[in-house]
C-alpha cells in the first residue's frame, strides 16, 4: 500500500538516526540493521511499523486511524511504541515496541 499522508521526524516515537553508506540497500538489509540497532537498545523489541520510501509501502497496510500521521505511525503508537529505528534520514523507518520492559 501507498502512504497516503506525509511524515515527519517529529511524528516518530523516540527516533534513533542509523546512517548506512550501501548503494546496495534494499528492504531485507534495512530490516536485519533495525533488528539489530533496536536489539541495542530494547530487551526485547517487537516490530510494530514499518515504512519503505522509495516504494511508499508501509505496513501494517489494513489500518484507517491516520488522526494528522500516516496510520501505520498512529497504528504503532497505539500499541506503545518505544523506539523508531530511522535508516538514511526516512528511508526506511523501523517502529518498535519494547515487549519486556
Amino acid at each position: 500500500m501507498k502512504s497516503e499522508t506525509s511524515f515527519t521526524i517529529d511524528m516518530l516515537p523516540n527516533p534513533i538516526p542509523v546512517i548506512i553508506d550501501d548503494s546496495n540497500l534494499d528492504f531485507p538489509k534495512a530490516f536485519q540493521i533495525a533488528k539489530e540497532q533496536a536489539k541495542a537498545i530494547c530487551s526485547d523489541p517487537m516490530l510494530l511499523a514499518w515504512y519503505e520510501k522509495r516504494t511508499g509501502r508501509y505496513s501494517p497496510e489494513e489500518v484507517s486511524c491516520g488522526r494528522g500521521k500516516p496510520a501505520w505511525i498512529t497504528y504503532a503508537e497505539s500499541r506503545g511504541a518505544d523506539i523508531t529505528i530511522d535508516i538514511n534520514e526516512g528511508e526506511y523507518i523501523f517502529i518498535y515496541y519494547d515487549f519486556l520492559k
